[in-house]
């Protein structure tokens, strides 16, 4: 149950993290910048917190992988940035390799929290 939790929390990091690299390239408006660094602040937070349970080196790959996915998707879908199939594949093949990361770290894996 924990490790679920955990793997939820580095999903909600990664969703921060499309909102925080949008904001950088799209954010004009001062509130809008303000929601760009609450994004960040959270997100490098929650994956701080994950990576007491789970291996770094796979929480971060997890993190940087779905944040990069959803960056390239939300590009766009919202910003007009050219659909091409073959970025399309690429991703997929980085969601492979995110979801072969998660089945292969296991429980037995997770650290020992006191």
């Amino acid at each position: 149950m924990k490790n679920n939790s955990t793997w939820m929390k580095i999903a909600g990091a990664a969703c921060l993290e499309v909102a925080w690299v949008t904001g950088l390239k799209h954010a004009s408006a001062p509130w809008e910048w303000i929601i760009t660094e609450l994004a960040l602040v959270i997100s490098f937070y929650t994956i701080f917190v994950a990576s007491s349970r789970l291996p770094v080196g796979t929480v971060y790959s997890v993190f940087v992988g779905l944040g990069t996915a959803g960056t390239v998707l939300v590009d766009m879908l919202w910003f007009g940035e050219p659909f091409k199939l073959t970025k399309l594949v690429l991703i997929l093949v980085l969601l492979t390799g995110v979801i072969g990361l998660k089945l292969i770290t296991g429980d037995s894996r997770m650290k020992e929290v006191s």
